[in-house]
């Protein structure tokens, strides 16, 4: 299966939220003003907040996990709680204000849409994907590890600006871009194989002339 590339815990974490560094917090978390005046369009505490994180995510990770809420009693590791702090203070809310945002699953859906077009972020239809296609191709034909080609991949999307789709599809590409680069692997020629066996034989004695 390709999702045995990693392990369900490094599955997990590729779906989750990791920690956060003091550059990434700087860098992700740092509104300005036009940020905070697009993210006040969404009116309430609990969604200005909770756009806030997504806003802050997309560029950081190349997608938005699913438990964006700060304190959610889920399997899947929450907001960083930095981050989720940084941005209440400059927009002058609580940090329990994110808790229930996005419990309708649509409304989170909705507002990361709005969130990606502000951002300039594409999703990945099928343009998108057959391009992620060719490049993980070309990658596939200079490295065979899966889970190097899967990183690629990731940056490869964040660079396009365009919203990572599933772990699962996305190893599943990587899969189909390995078997492919097998196929259109080389063949040796005879020359080559000649000249190969050459090498690890030594130069063929030289005819002898008949009398």
């Amino acid at each position: 299966m390709a999702t045995r590339v990693f392990s369900d815990e490094e599955l997990e974490a590729l779906r989750s939220f990791p920690s956060i560094g003091k550059d990434e917090l700087i860098r992700y978390c740092t509104l300005t003003p036009a940020d905070e005046a697009f993210l006040r369009k969404f009116r309430r505490a609990q969604n200005v907040l909770g756009a806030a994180v997504q806003l802050s995510a997309q560029p950081w990770l190349g997608f938005v996990p699913d438990a964006v809420p700060a304190a959610l009693p889920a399997a899947l590791p929450a907001a960083p709680p930095a981050a989720v702090g940084r941005l209440a203070r400059q927009l002058g809310l609580a940090v329990t204000d994110l808790v229930g945002y996005g419990e309708r699953e649509q409304t989170r859906t909705d507002h990361l849409r709005e969130i990606a077009g502000y951002l300039g972020w594409k999703p990945a239809k099928t343009i998108e994907l057959k391009e992620l296609d060719e490049f993980l191709l070309a990658r596939a034909m200079e490295h065979d590890a899966p889970s190097l080609l899967f990183r690629l991949g990731c940056e490869y999307l964040r660079s396009a600006k365009v919203i990572r789709p599933g772990v699962v599809s996305l190893l599943e590409k990587v899969a189909t871009a390995r078997e492919a680069a097998e196929r259109e692997a080389p063949t040796p020629t005879s020359g080559s194989s000649r000249r190969r066996c050459f090498r690890r034989c030594g130069s063929p004695a030289a005819p002898t002339r008949s009398l």
